[in-house]
């Protein structure tokens, strides 16, 4: 089934998505909520990526800062989205280490994002 897929949605409808497109595709995607639900992924399972939806800025901030405490940040590819308009959070998360894009190319990108990254695909 290749790598896990963990994201963090900011509602249900992001989830669905995600988690729904990830199965079609027969990719492993998993929630990961909080800081601890991070940790455990990242011991059972051999994560490829991590998916942070900006509009939950706090969460997405801690689950950077847990990824880095457990030394996977540099293994873990990071891609975090957002409203365009969104600038300030788009560019927080680029400092913090994570590739960015506004929400509308997160949605168009995110069935190719899922299949490359789980294979192990790094030009993404």
């Amino acid at each position: 089934m290749g790598r896990t897929i963990l994201y963090l949605a900011s509602d249900l409808i992001w989830a669905t998505k995600i988690k729904s497109t990830a199965d079609e595709l027969g990719v492993n995607a998993r929630p990961a909520r909080n800081a601890d639900m991070l940790r455990a992924r990242l011991g059972d399972s051999d994560v490829a990526a991590l998916f942070l939806d900006l509009e939950a800025p706090e969460a997405a901030w801690s689950l950077l800062d847990a990824l880095a405490s457990e030394g996977a940040a540099e293994r873990v590819r990071t891609i975090a989205w957002g409203p365009h308009v969104s600038t300030d959070l788009l560019a927080e998360a680029e400092r913090r280490g994570a590739a960015t894009m506004t929400r509308g190319a997160f949605h168009a990108k995110l069935p190719k994002l899922l299949v490359e990254l789980s294979s192990g695909d790094d030009k993404v």
